[in-house]
């Protein structure tokens, strides 16, 4: 269970979308060994259209990673691409570890072709119900995707001192210097020593590997934890992912006997400003002196 989550997944909720998987799985064609009615499964058709998708070629590593695919079963759909002609396999001319892979002549012509009869089948379906109807499926499938994309991102403890921790920082610094009329002065960030260890905390979220999202703790006085450079990358936002790093910080703050967590933002940050108080913060006067502070927050933790 995530940090910062105490609560079960109801059983009729984890019924409900085993029961949409089946039933979608089923429509899409995604059983058949002849998918859209190609000669190849869903999982071959899908790292074909991947590497086509791709300019240049792609590594497979990368492939790995971004369709979470286990090596052995990556290895075995490649070799079987390559065998019909459909890509072709290189060493990375900047790093003779990896491996490259695009598609041939051929392997794009089928990815074109699989493009015509997906659009085909996904028209085919749309055209049974009204324009309305049609409206409400999209928009409930857009927020079905953005809610499964949130779920998939994992918010994990890392040392304040890790490369994904400075790196998340120098991004955030980076945003808010541009956002900032007056910019700012990297100096401002937290040390790792400070959200390390006894003396504090940091969460780095992770999408598909990649991070996409931080926050940190510090311990400003016995019972009072300060939350501080809550960020999420321009790729992940809206999603609903900081409130998850807030969480996060909080259940850590509440895990280490803090009763208290407070934090401060920018005037500029109305976006930040408006998540802190639906989040159950109240604005109190200033608790310290500091340069890019215009609103400070209190919020109450339940004890552990």
């Amino acid at each position: 269970m995530e940090p910062g989550r105490t609560e079960p997944v109801p059983s009729e909720q984890v019924a409900a979308l085993r029961r949409f998987n089946r039933y979608f799985t089923r429509r899409i064609g995604a059983l058949d060994d002849h998918y859209l009615g190609q000669d190849r499964p869903l999982g071959e058709a899908r790292l074909l259209f991947e590497i086509a998708g791709t300019p240049g070629g792609v590594s497979l590593r990368e492939l790995r990673s971004r369709l979470g695919l286990d090596a052995g079963y990556l290895s075995r759909m490649t070799k079987a691409l390559q065998a019909e002609g459909m890509v072709r396999i290189s060493v990375d001319p900047r790093d003779n570890r990896l491996r490259t892979i695009e598609p041939t002549d051929a392997g794009r012509l089928e990815v074109k072709e699989q493009n015509r009869r997906a659009n085909a089948l996904a028209a085919g379906l749309l055209d049974r119900l009204t324009p309305a109807q049609r409206d409400r499926l999209v928009d409930a499938m857009t927020t079905a995707q953005r809610l499964l994309r949130l779920a998939a991102i994992t918010v994990e403890l890392v040392d304040g001192a890790s490369p994904d921790a400075r790196a998340c920082l120098d991004a955030y610094a980076a945003d808010i210097d541009a956002r900032f009329p007056e910019g700012f002065d990297k100096s401002d960030l937290v040390r790792p020593e400070q959200v390390s260890g006894a003396a504090g905390a940091f969460f780095v979220a992770y999408e598909e590997g990649r991070a996409v999202g931080c926050g940190a703790l510090r311990t400003l006085e016995s019972g009072v934890g300060e939350i501080k450079h809550v960020w999420v990358h321009p790729d992940a936002r809206r999603l609903g992912l900081a409130g998850r790093i807030l969480e996060a910080l909080e259940g850590e703050a509440a895990a280490r006997g803090h009763t208290v967590v407070r934090l401060d933002t920018h005037a500029s940050l109305t976006e930040a400003q408006a998540m802190y108080r639906a989040a159950g913060y109240r604005e109190i006067p200033a608790y310290l002196d500091h340069v890019y502070a215009s609103h400070w927050f209190e919020k109450r933790l339940r004890p552990v």
